[in-house]
């Protein structure tokens, strides 16, 4: 660790207690009696061989590589542990588990935590291993949220290929509800292999506890938002605040907040870095989900790997529709009003209802309005990163994988920082001053 980021985070030799991201985190996990001393691996198997070695300057020319290497051999070891459990279980479940998580993914969660480890001076060989692992069991969480999330959804496809629970289907057509039945397992398998990963990560004792709180922390957020969003679409809820609430904790929080904050903590950072930290990535997480929630009205099926409309056709309260429904309400726009009532949450609406559904958007502002408030967003979590003390070549790769994420370019930041506006446009905060609490 660079001497600058150590007088950061040490006073008198010792760690200080990290802050935690947001108020009202769970207690701190209790390490088991008659662990391991600090170093990494799986207990009792050894460390995971990797082709990157101890080296992280070697990792930071290729993070995803070296993210699939390690998960590709946790995976292994599981599979084959699975396979003697059952081999049918091994075959139909795990083996799905085992490709859904190699196959697809832009491993972002993986890289998040891997720059905020580097950008906190994180550069030991220990500590870099455990970033990995770290990041390979995110994937498995990823994982187990989208098999879920396509049952929930109805999903047909999911990367471009058929969803889990649809594969499991064809291959069983005449056992009723296999598919989904097997999808709630697989998710379920793919949560308790991340959960392994974590807990058979060696580390100094004070990191591992902070490390457990975030990893809690960040599970339980993430059920707390999937739950916001399937009330709400069963319930019509589309309210400004209530959309905004459930983008935060399914998405901000578990895609970019605690990520970040896995790294910093991986890295020991203090206290001012994991602040700014936590800061950027809960601007950038919401930014992410408001990104994707214009990617599936508005994207090409091909890009995205599913078809587009699905948040229309099942009615999930996005920030999108929100700010749709409040504008055409506000401005007495009947046919709007109509063409939303009339579709969201129906999933046989036609393509050309569903399109009928985008021109609303579109022509009531909402589409652009949830375009520069993810710029705003963007810029304003960029802004928290100023002053820290941070490592300057990782700090420069971590704000261009922030605005990647999110989708926005780096002039386009430089636009909302210097005048205010998204080519050309207004930020508009007079119009709608609720959707910033």
């Amino acid at each position: 660790m660079s001497p600058t980021v150590t007088q950061d985070h040490r006073a008198n030799g010792r760690p200080r207690e990290h802050p935690s991201c947001e108020e009202g985190s769970p207690a701190p996990a209790q390490r088991t009696a008659g662990a391991p001393a600090p170093g990494l691996g799986d207990r009792g198997e050894g460390p995971a061989p990797s082709p990157y070695g101890p080296d992280p300057h070697a990792v930071d020319a290729d993070v995803t590589g070296a993210v699939r290497a390690v998960l590709g051999d946790l995976l292994a070891r599981r599979l084959a542990a699975a396979e003697a459990v059952d081999p049918l279980f091994g075959e139909d479940l795990a083996a799905r588990v085992a490709r859904f998580a190699e196959n697809g993914g832009k491993l972002t969660r993986s890289r998040f935590v891997w720059w905020a480890l580097r950008a906190c001076g994180g550069s030991e060989p220990p500590r870099a291993r455990a970033a990995l692992r770290v990041g390979a069991a995110l994937e498995l969480v990823q994982t187990c949220a989208l098999v879920h999330d396509d049952v929930m959804d109805e999903a047909p496809t999911r990367r471009g290929r058929p969803a889990l629970h649809i594969d499991v289907a064809a291959q069983y057509p005449e056992a009723g509800r296999l598919g989904e039945a097997a999808a709630i397992l697989a998710g379920d398998l793919a949560l308790a292999w991340a959960d392994d990963v974590v807990a058979d990560t060696e580390l100094p004792r004070e990191t591992a506890r902070r490390v457990r709180e975030l990893w809690s922390a960040m599970r339980t957020e993430m059920v707390a938002g999937q739950y916001l969003d399937v009330h709400g679409e069963a319930t019509s809820a589309r309210s400004l605040l209530r959309a905004i609430r459930a983008a935060r904790l399914k998405s901000a929080l578990y895609s970019v907040e605690r990520p970040l904050a896995l790294g910093a903590a991986l890295a020991d950072a203090g206290p001012a870095a994991t602040r700014a930290l936590c800061s950027a990535g809960r601007c950038v997480g919401l930014a992410f989900q408001l990104r994707d929630d214009l990617l599936d009205a508005f994207a090409d099926p091909r890009d995205t790997g599913k078809p587009a409309g699905g948040d229309i056709r099942s009615g999930k309260p996005t920030y999108l529709a929100a700010v749709a429904q409040a504008r055409a309400e506000a401005s007495g726009d009947e046919r709007a009003q109509a063409v939303l009532r009339g579709t969201l949450g129906r999933r046989d609406a036609s393509d050309a209802e569903v399109a009928a559904v985008r021109e609303v958007f579109a022509a009531t502002g909402a589409k652009d309005t949830v375009e520069v408030k993810i710029h705003r967003l963007v810029a304003q979590g960029l802004r928290h990163l100023d002053g820290a003390v941070l490592e300057p070549r990782a700090l420069d790769r971590l704000q261009g994988l922030l605005r990647s994420a999110a989708g926005v370019p780096a002039t386009s930041v430089v636009d909302v920082l210097t005048s205010g506006t998204v080519t050309g446009s207004p930020i508009l905060t007079a119009q709608d001053p609720r959707d910033e609490r």
